[in-house]
């Protein structure tokens, strides 16, 4: 782990070397273009007092050569010979001042290129740390996240960045984990108690059967019977609990159906319990092409059916419509019934969610709906519902075409 440390380079530290390796080859290519353009313009060329006739340099030396014995001739080599010394001189000096010009701009220049760059590198740190304090937030708040503890929000403030495009993003992340989560443990303890239900009432059937001294044959099958009830209402609830986990991993195999075919056998199967209400069905099943696993759009019809004959009143109405819209089939149930507030409809799809107008029906497990709104997400279909003003429920359901 020490090793590993070591060898680890922070990317702050990344950054900073980033910035100021940006930094010194920026100025070093700026002090080499300056040295270059200095050097060119110090030329070594003698200046222009020397080199002119009447510059007052040679007329010095003129005047110093004229009284040289000889003649004339004499006079003109003293001249020229005077005037070549101090062009030499002339150029030797300009040439060491041009090389000392240089030299100094050089050092100079080094000098405080290596201190900007010291300071370049000290900001840098300090602009780079700055800049990943977002980054620093988010990883405090993934570590502390956990199953239990999903309320801390970075809540990111400053300009509309990536950085805080990023933190945003990892908040709805959090937020949706603490919905799944909080769904979970409701949805465990309210399984546990539905669960609990049924062996509560076989445990008091048997124990109280079996508490009467003198059990006549007629006791013993009236227990019987509430038993196979109970056990009837566990085996629907396991069943709907099974479907239900099955729908959340997705859809299985995709195969192509007809959701009328469906919601026609849906009727069938519910005749009874439409004939016990009673309530009158109307059907308009014209042909409706989907693809999808088989087993759990049958139960997402099935519950659609069920539900709206279940929760209905009696004399009450049905109505199915299945066909095509948009490429897509869809399934229509609509029902009387009691008047539903509309801010409670999106309830009525959570698991063991019931209205206490509708928590009257024995026969329902409590996750019809939920079945369905699960297997509409595993299908990435559409799901509609709204509360009639009259009362009851329409809902609708759109599924994938085999088009697509």
């Amino acid at each position: 782990m020490r090793r590993r440390a070591a060898r680890r380079r922070p990317i702050r530290l990344r950054l900073t070397l980033v910035y100021s390796g940006l930094f010194l080859l920026a100025g070093a290519a700026l002090l080499a273009v300056t040295y270059g353009l200095v050097a060119q313009s110090l030329n070594t060329g003698l200046p222009k007092a020397v080199s002119a006739p009447s510059g007052s340099y040679l007329t010095q030396t003129v005047k110093a050569c004229e009284g040289t014995p000889g003649g004339p001739d004499a006079v003109a080599k003293c001249k020229a010979q005077t005037q070549e010394s101090l062009r030499k001189a002339a150029e030797s000096g300009t040439a060491f001042q041009r090389d000392r010009t240089l030299t100094r701009l050089l050092y100079y220049s080094l000098g405080a290129l290596a201190v900007v760059a010291a300071a370049s590198a000290w900001l840098g740190w300090i602009v780079a740390g700055r800049a990943l304090r977002p980054v620093h937030a988010i990883t405090a708040a993934a570590r502390v996240a956990s199953e239990e503890n999903l309320g801390e929000r970075i809540a990111l403030a400053g300009p509309d960045d990536e950085l805080k495009e990023l933190a945003d993003t990892f908040d709805a992340m959090l937020a949706r984990l603490d919905a799944a989560f909080d769904s979970q443990r409701r949805f465990v303890a309210s399984a546990s108690h539905e669960l609990r239900t049924p062996l509560t009432v076989m445990r008091a059937a048997i124990d109280v059967t079996l508490a009467k001294p003198g059990r006549t044959l007629a006791q013993l099958e009236a227990m019987a019977t509430e038993v196979r009830t109970a056990v009837d209402r566990a085996e629907a609830l396991i069943e709907a609990l099974l479907t239900l986990a099955r729908s959340d991993r997705g859809a299985g195999t995709r195969e192509e159906l007809d959701v009328a075919v469906l919601a026609e056998d849906a009727l069938d199967a519910a005749a009874p319990a439409i004939r016990a209400r009673p309530v009158t069905v109307e059907a308009a099943l014209r042909p409706g092409p989907a693809l999808g696993d088989p087993v759990l759009v049958e139960r997402l019809v099935t519950n659609l059916v069920d539900n709206a004959v279940r929760h209905n009143i009696p004399d009450g109405w049905v109505q199915v419509a299945t066909g095509t819209r948009g490429g897509m089939a869809f399934i229509e149930v609509a029902n009387g019934g009691e008047p539903i507030p509309e801010e409670a409809v999106p309830s009525l799809f959570e698991p063991f969610r019931r209205l206490p107008e509708r928590a009257g029906a024995p026969d329902g497990t409590g996750l019809g709906l939920s079945i369905v709104r699960s297997v509409t997400l595993a299908h990435r279909g559409q799901l509609t519902a709204r509360s009639r003003p009259a009362g009851g429920l329409e809902v609708s359901v759109l599924l994938p075409g085999c088009a697509d």
